[in-house]
């Protein structure tokens, strides 16, 4: 059965011991006015002052982890506000960005094209999405570029499994899901991928 094309970007699914994921996310900063929108599901890396910007497609440098939503205080309405993701250009000097960053997290994303088995354990750049989220439900677009599978260390997410999801795993077809885990981490250093 040919798979959804339904991408969402990266959603935690459970640790890599096998344990359950317990929503445990850290707090990071984003700068007041930063550029550029971040989605629920979007990779981020840190920035110099201290904070995360959206990681994307052919960035370097280490990621923190995944974006998981944000407060600030509106700096019209003066209101606390919680989005499930950042807008871009918000003039405010207490931007919270809620992060996944336990290195150990395997998430869930759609591939862009037919992932083989024979992928697993190489790694893989993201693919931008136009849009990259919505702004309706704050999710990110997101996906695994497949033909960006390389053993290069500095990629960011290293294939461990096609998922188990009925509606997104068959391997011939475009738009498999594979779990993943960030390779290019800033709390774990990055491996090479096999070949």
């Amino acid at each position: 059965m040919a798979n959804q094309d339904a991408s969402f970007g990266l959603r935690p699914v459970r640790m890599l011991n096998g344990s359950p994921f317990s929503n445990a996310q850290n707090r990071y900063r984003i700068a007041s006015g930063a550029t550029g929108a971040i989605y629920q599901g979007d990779l981020v890396r840190l920035v110099t002052g201290g904070g995360v910007v959206r990681y994307t497609s052919g960035d370097t440098g280490y990621i923190a982890g995944v974006f998981n939503g944000c407060f600030y205080t509106d700096p019209t309405s003066k209101k606390p506000t919680f989005k499930n993701y950042y807008p871009g250009g918000v003039a405010a000097s207490d931007i919270t960005a809620y992060v996944i960053d336990a290195p150990e997290t395997v998430f869930e994303i759609q591939a862009n094209a037919a992932f083989p088995v024979a992928d697993l354990f190489g790694n893989f750049n993201i693919a931008d999405q136009s849009p990259v989220g919505s702004t309706d439900s704050g999710v990110s677009r997101v996906e695994l570029s497949v033909t960006s599978g390389a053993t290069t260390i500095t990629l960011p997410l290293k294939a461990i499994d096609i998922s188990q999801d009925p509606e997104n795993s068959d391997v011939a077809s475009t738009n498999t899901n594979v779990l993943v885990i960030i390779n290019n981490h800033a709390y774990r250093a990055g491996t090479n991928g096999f070949a």
